[in-house]
């Protein structure tokens, strides 16, 4: 219920801000677009703020760049002798 009522309020508060800006709606198809990229980049704000205002819980490079395929575990390579490369 909480994700109808934000979202009733979201589009109330750009319902008056197309009214302040004169802007009809529906949007024409750019104006659309760029409010949509708009909301894009704005999923993306508090991510990046919470990583920039935490605590960093390591010193490893390898633990904020490394992450896991998105695929799971790939398959490990073998030699000619049929040994594991990867341990």
């Amino acid at each position: 219920m909480k994700t109808y009522i934000a979202s009733l309020a979201v589009g109330l508060l750009v319902g008056v801000i197309y009214a302040l800006f004169d802007v009809r709606s529906p949007a024409p198809p750019v104006i659309a677009l760029i409010g949509l990229l708009g909301i894009l980049a704005g999923e993306q704000i508090p991510p990046l703020v919470k990583q920039t205002l935490s605590v960093r819980k390591t010193a490893s490079w390898i633990d904020d760049q490394v992450k896991p395929h998105m695929f799971g575990q790939l398959p490990k390579c073998k030699d000619v002798a049929g040994e594991d490369h990867h341990g």
